[in-house]
């Protein structure tokens, strides 16, 4: 009896499982214990016919243990450690080194991409030993710095490396270069739309939430995917963040430093959006970590699924708990959130008149929660353009603002709060905690009169009042002043004014 090292996935952790391998006489059966789920019991066939390929024929009865017993193994992470523990059973092989195996076999002995090879590097990174993975998981394993790991194509290759028939093909560490981002739709391409542009640029630069009220056709949806063309690139750590979630997932790795951009339809489930799950996989708010969450139609969201998100935006991460036990997940978003002003979606339409009662844009707006609203930083009413001013705009002489140079003013100024919050572990302003924003985002004497009378007009809570500090604070990054000034607050309390009140 022996025993190998592979890896499972609890949540976006991984851990070690050991496996041991019994063979002896009697009738050929192959039995996995250890709470296996129905794809790692499914790989008795998998390694069976993949030991074939090597000209290896199993024989007697194998029990396969996967120890520790009592924690939950899913997914097919565990074929290679199974068969190269049957293979030191088998006396093929006489010893492996120690490290983390994972990996999906082929019939034929190729290995298939797993998921999870990321959080295995840190846990190999963690334990101070080597990792093998498939060569299909190596451009994601090689970006997590100071993991020593190998990859190969199928199993044989890999056997031969072990055994020293073959040089190991070791991972050198790999880095992401910035490649430039073509912005669809561009910035440029949005007519008129001033103060919503301006909105959006201030919450890519402070990575602040940001709702847009209009009619339809006023150029909602068209400003909130153009976000994606002015956000700054990621940062190394940032990367592996958002790395760390793919791969827990299984999802290739993105070319570049691009930020995510989710788009979410009113039709998702609560599960689906902030994760869960029989198996505690992570859902879109985990998957737009560092970058954008966009609900499009967020009146039609259900209710569940709103408030669900409160934990998320406040924290910046999502606690999921299940009978089999309880995960957290990355959920630092930039959530983008787009509505129109009643049911009809022509309150306040210059050329479409509003079908709607009093009573039905109250109902209406009863949709939009408070608590939501209240963690929303910029709330901007986006009017439809009549074609004379579209027609206008087309036939002007300047041309418009470009998402390029949009993109530069917003690194500048994410440049600007990543130097200024590095000692407090705060990458910008939006993240700022309470006890942070008292202590730095101090005010003299005029401006805190001014504030307060402003917050009573407003009637604003405590959250709001420091989220217009931080807005506020952005706004001054993005000119590039060190202290806050009254011109500063004044247009963070411009886009404080709650839709609806």
């Amino acid at each position: 009896m022996s025993g190998i090292l592979g890896v499972t996935l609890r949540g976006m952790e991984a851990l070690p499982v050991e496996v041991e391998v019994e063979i002896t006489g009697g009738l050929f059966g192959i039995q996995i214990v250890g709470m296996a789920d129905l794809a790692i019991r499914e790989s008795r066939e998998r390694v069976r016919a993949a030991l074939r390929s090597l000209g290896l024929n199993l024989k007697g009865r194998i029990s396969v243990n996967l120890a520790p017993a009592d924690i939950p193994k899913e997914g097919a992470l565990l074929d290679l450690p199974i068969a190269l523990c049957m293979m030191k059973a088998m006396g093929a092989i006489k010893d492996f080194p120690r490290a983390l195996y994972m990996g999906e076999l082929a019939l034929d002995g190729r290995l298939r991409r797993v998921r999870g090879a990321v959080p295995a590097a840190f846990l190999a990174r963690q334990m101070n030993i080597p990792l093998y993975v498939p060569a299909e998981n190596a451009e994601e394993v090689a970006l997590v710095k100071g993991t020593e790991a190998y990859c190969a194509d199928n199993l044989s290759e890999l056997v031969m490396m072990l055994t020293g028939q073959s040089a190991p093909r070791k991972l050198p560490p790999a880095y992401v270069p910035d490649m430039p981002i073509t912005a669809e739709p561009d910035f440029a391409d949005i007519k008129g739309q001033i103060q919503a542009k301006r909105a959006a640029e201030i919450a890519a630069a402070g990575h602040h939430n940001l709702l847009l009220v209009g009619s339809p056709g006023s150029g909602k949806t068209m400003i909130a995917r153009a976000m994606a063309g002015i956000l700054p690139p990621l940062t190394d750590d940032e990367l592996v963040e958002t790395l760390l979630v793919r791969s827990t997932l299984g999802l290739e790795t993105k070319a570049g430093r691009e930020r995510p951009f989710r788009v979410v339809h009113f039709t998702a489930s609560t599960v689906s959006v902030c994760g869960g799950g029989a198996n505690l996989r992570p859902g879109e708010v985990s998957l737009a970590h560092r970058g954008v969450l966009f609900l499009d139609e967020y009146t039609e969201f259900k209710r569940d699924l709103t408030e669900s998100l409160r934990a998320p935006i406040e924290d910046g991460e999502i606690t999921v708990s299940r009978a089999t036990g309880t995960v957290k997940y990355p959920a630092r978003v930039l959530l983008v959130l787009a509505a129109n002003p009643c049911a009809c979606g022509y309150l306040g339409d210059p050329v479409v008149p509003c079908k709607c009662s009093a009573s039905d844009i109250e109902r209406y707006r009863r949709k939009l929660s408070g608590p939501i609203m209240d963690r929303i930083d910029l709330q901007i009413t986006v009017p439809r353009l009549k074609p004379e001013e579209l027609l206008k705009f087309e036939s002007s002489g300047k041309p418009p603002e470009s998402s390029a140079s949009i993109r530069e003013r917003v690194i500048r100024a994410r440049k600007i709060q990543v130097e200024r919050w590095k000692d407090h572990g705060f990458v910008c302003n939006a993240e700022l905690p309470e006890k942070i924003v008292q202590k730095f985002l101090v005010l003299d004497d005029d401006l805190r009169s001014f504030l307060a009378s402003m917050a009573m007009k407003l009637n604003l809570s405590g959250r709001g009042l420091s989220r217009v500090l931080k807005v506020a604070r952005t706004i001054a990054d993005l000119s590039g002043e060190e202290n806050i000034g009254k011109p500063h607050l004044m247009e963070a309390m411009i886009y404080r004014q709650s839709y609806g009140k």
